[in-house]
């Protein structure tokens, strides 16, 4: 299975903040926003937004004179022992802070082994999870984050799922034709938030946005009652604009 290697949002971001966290490591001592600016080639602004953002997450912290150090997060998960625990405790933190900023529930999936799987979610009583009624297995075709998945694959690795898993209609507005779902997955921007409008459940309207680490395929999703569906976009754009931090937790 090949991948379509197209750079979103957040892997933009996240590669920008690993060249800032690199910097920050190769000075044990410290590292001016001034010189991380000089030996990045960061503009100002940018860096700000950058270093704001991994203070926030506990990878570089402000010493007294201003200059920046490492984080305990960034030496928890650049340790060999525990670092499994680790990232799935930082992760989860990520996901709750998403799920409380957005108003949503929040889920990280992957496609691992030909197979989806959502590892890790964050919900809440104002924020209810998606009821899995039908395996979220065999309905990649009908839900936000199982569309992002096969969108990352090449044609082959599409269609291959596709033999595997019967195109169910799970709603009336389930795509069940697999010519029309290839040609929509084909046309998706990589940069554009993949939508589902009541096709996985009646009730529950979805998004889900890349994060593709490497070779792997994955994504970051969330979900609202249709009565917040004038919410949907608003909502996917902010998860594409913070799902960053959580493609950085997965690059480290």
């Amino acid at each position: 299975m090949a991948l379509k290697h197209e750079p979103t949002v957040p892997y933009h971001s996240a590669q920008d903040a690993l060249r800032v966290l690199e910097t920050v490591a190769r000075h044990s001592t410290g590292v001016t926003d001034a010189e991380l600016a000089r030996q990045t080639g960061l503009g100002g602004e940018r860096l700000s937004a950058l270093l704001r953002m991994l203070r926030r997450e506990g990878y570089v912290e402000q010493v007294a004179d201003g200059a920046y150090v490492t984080g305990d997060v960034l030496a928890r998960l650049g340790s060999t022992e525990g670092r499994r625990a680790a990232l799935r405790d930082k992760i989860q933190q990520t996901l709750d802070r998403l799920r409380d900023s957005i108003g949503a529930a929040v889920y990280v999936s992957r496609y691992v082994d030909g197979e989806v799987t959502i590892d890790q979610y964050a919900d809440g009583p104002g924020t209810p999870a998606v009821n899995e009624w039908f395996d979220f297995r065999s309905s990649a075709h009908a839900t936000a984050l199982g569309k992002s998945l096969l969108g990352q694959l090449d044609h082959n690795g599409r269609r291959d799922h596709l033999s595997r898993y019967k195109m169910a209609r799970l709603t009336s507005r389930t795509i069940t034709s697999d010519k029309l779902l290839l040609s929509r997955l084909e046309a998706q921007p990589p940069t554009v938030p993949v939508l589902d409008l009541q096709e996985y459940a009646v009730g529950t309207v979805c998004a889900a946005v890349p994060i593709t680490a490497g070779s792997s395929v994955g994504c970051l999703a969330l979900s609202l009652p249709v009565a917040h569906a004038h919410r949907l976009r608003q909502a996917a754009d902010a998860l594409n604009r913070n799902a960053a931090p959580v493609l950085l937790s997965l690059a480290i």
